[in-house]
């Protein structure tokens, strides 16, 4: 297994560097111009020349790319062309935010899920199966966008429960008042993800109660909640692992439609930003940060697998 992990990571490296180089590429060629922000109707010609030659945006691609590649690999991600500070100082100020954020909707998305998923799959074709699965067909159906506003109009607008934008009150320094503010954000991701989950959950352990071990486990003398317990449960979460490291670059780089929609300053929001103005080096950080997560998100399910699974163990 030792052997088989140094070898996915080895093959971190070259992956990395054709996702850069494409993701470069694209950025580079995608329309419309980034000194567009710094340009005004009284600037002349030569004005928003020496502007673009200061960004180094008058050299040619496979120039700019290696000099960013090359500042890169000495941990140095560039300044922001809208603001002019370091990006990765951003990126850092930004992380707790989105990481508390998307944290706690994974922990409640787990919490929830996994055992409707179970119970649903445990009662299938029944009356509860059908009202969890009409609710997560809702959920899955429904963009998140749309669902958050839904929240917001309830919850802020009509009702005043709820704060619906910002992580905190001006002048108030509390974990309550941030609490306040996350429930709406979290509720979203919250029941968006529980949708996807649940219906894995429950489609894998409908096949697992039709395995041979089961029916051995009955013949045992075994109840139905120990056979759950016991057996179908660990089966059953193995696709989880799966979503679980596809998960895991959002907990870093946040959930851009929600965050924008709530106003959370996280990671999802800058990403926004830097999209609409043509913020190269963010957006190109962002990016590599999102790949590098993904990577290593399928590389710690795939361990897990091993750990959990002795037939996958074996073979490796």
């Amino acid at each position: 297994m030792i052997q088989t992990i140094f070898k996915r990571v080895l093959q971190i490296i070259p992956m990395l560097f054709i996702i850069s180089l494409v993701s470069f590429a694209l950025v580079q060629l995608a329309p419309g111009d980034p000194i567009s922000s710094f340009v005004t109707p009284n600037m002349n010609p030569d004005d928003v020349e020496r502007i673009r030659q200061s960004l180094g945006l008058d050299q040619p691609i496979y120039v700019q790319y290696f000099k960013w590649l090359g500042n890169v690999l000495q941990g140095n991600f560039g300044y922001s062309l809208i603001n002019n500070q370091p990006v990765l100082g951003q990126i850092i100020e930004r992380l707790p935010a989105t990481i508390g954020l998307m944290g706690t909707a994974l922990f409640f998305t787990l919490l929830f899920s996994i055992p409707l998923g179970l119970i649903a799959a445990a009662y299938e074709n029944t009356k509860l199966d059908r009202i969890l699965n009409a609710i997560s067909y809702v959920g899955i159906s429904i963009p998140i966008f749309w669902f958050a506003m839904i929240l917001i109009d309830v919850f802020a607008i009509r009702l005043h429960w709820l704060p619906s934008l910002g992580m905190r009150t001006i002048g108030v320094e509390s974990f309550w008042d941030i609490a306040k503010h996350a429930i709406l954000p979290v509720t979203a991701l919250t029941f968006q993800g529980c949708a996807s989950y649940y219906r894995y959950v429950r489609s894998n352990t409908i096949n697992q109660l039709k395995e041979e071990y089961v029916l051995f486990g009955y013949a045992k003398g075994l109840s139905k909640a120990q056979i759950m317990r016991d057996h179908v449960l660990k089966n059953s979460l193995l696709p989880v692992i799966t979503l679980l490291g596809m998960y895991l670059p959002q907990i870093i780089t946040g959930a851009f439609i929600t965050e924008s929609v709530f106003s959370w300053p996280g990671m999802g929001s800058l990403g926004i930003n830097a999209i609409f103005q043509l913020d190269y080096p963010m957006i190109m950080a962002i990016t590599m940060f999102s790949a590098l997560l993904l990577i290593i998100g399928n590389l710690l399910a795939d361990v897990a697998y091993t750990i959990i699974d002795p037939r996958i163990r074996e073979v490796s």
